[in-house]
């Protein structure tokens, strides 16, 4: 476990009047272009459409945790049963070679408290991650705009981002993204995954990080053409490990609630263990899992009120996941 000072509970988010109304307009957006992706590739999600493979396994909450720490999913030592899904970021089913954000989905089952929705009980703890340690945006608004942009192609996006950033500042801006998505990733089991975005640890407010254990072996070089086989081959020869760590607030110029981009510099404390026995994703049994995952809805605000996502870009998941899942006949 990590040694970490005494988080602080002094965070708030910065809500306007009109995000609601802001928000409802991203969803708008992401289920036309969503919509449009389908009738090319089917019925799938707006964003992470493409599943790689999915599997099963158990998180372990740890004994002896800190109290800034026991809240919630951590809030007592226990097993949970999870389901996992890995997946590319893109908007299209392109070949896993092509530069793309990595995404890691995880439903922890069995969980016991108030919904972070507000809607009853909440029935299980969603955790979204991906390959990249801070947001590329600071704000939502930023990120829908892109994203509707690149939807358009290369000219398209090219033309955004001078008319957005400046003649000089567009081309700068444009590489530095595409230097972060192209980042080298040598696989799912292999390299830590974040959620980037905070969420509530109870009065706390804290980030995510899967850290993958050494015993799931080295990198391979070639794993970047097919990452399912990667994984999937790892998990036929034996179990793989990830601690779950917590990096909690600390002030608001140091890790910021609202702004996204911004990289938080505390230290990670390890909360539970994530552990996938030995099993074949391509056993008939492994493609019936993967089927029941593709179709399932993996949704940060599916979660407990102890762990209610924070800040804008979470807020605008709100509308925009649920958005998507009504589009593919999920929610």
């Amino acid at each position: 476990m990590s040694s970490t000072p005494m988080p602080s509970t002094d965070w708030q988010e910065k809500i306007a009047p009109e995000d609601d109304e802001r928000y409802a307009g991203y969803a708008r957006q992401f289920a036309q272009l969503q919509a449009r992706k389908s009738a090319r590739w089917g019925a799938g999600r707006a964003l992470h459409r493409k599943q790689l493979t999915a599997a099963s396994g158990t998180l372990e909450v740890l004994d002896g945790l800190p109290g800034y720490a026991c809240h919630g999913l951590f809030a007592r030592p226990g097993d949970y049963d999870v389901w996992v899904r890995i997946s590319n970021g893109g908007l299209d089913r392109a070949a896993d070679a092509v530069p793309d954000i990595r995404g890691f989905a995880m439903r922890v089952f069995g969980v016991e408290g108030k919904s972070a929705l507000g809607n009853g009980p909440a029935t299980r703890q969603d955790f979204t991650l991906i390959n990249q340690e801070a947001f590329a945006f600071a704000g939502a608004a930023e990120f829908v705009d892109f994203v509707m942009a690149a939807a358009g192609g290369t000219g398209t996006l090219f033309k955004y981002v001078i008319r957005r950033y400046g003649l000089l500042g567009g081309p700068r801006r444009l590489g530095r993204l595409m230097k972060q998505v192209g980042r080298p990733f040598s696989g799912f089991a292999t390299e830590p995954l974040f959620s980037a975005v905070p969420m509530a640890n109870g009065p706390y407010a804290a980030r995510v990080r899967l850290e993958p254990a050494s015993s799931n072996g080295a990198a391979v070089p070639d794993a970047r053409n097919d990452w399912d086989a990667d994984f999937s081959r790892r998990l036929s020869l034996g179990p793989l490990h990830w601690d779950l760590q917590l990096q909690f607030f600390a002030n608001e110029a140091a890790t910021p609630i609202e702004d996204a981009s911004v990289n938080w510099a505390t230290p990670y404390t390890t909360v539970a263990r994530l552990m996938l026995p030995r099993q074949d994703t391509r056993s008939p049994e492994g493609l019936a899992l993967a089927g029941k995952v593709e179709a399932a809805v993996f949704d940060p605000w599916q979660a407990l009120a102890e762990h209610r996502p924070l800040g804008d870009v979470q807020r605008a998941r709100k509308a925009v996941y649920f958005a998507s899942q009504k589009g593919r006949g999920a929610a």
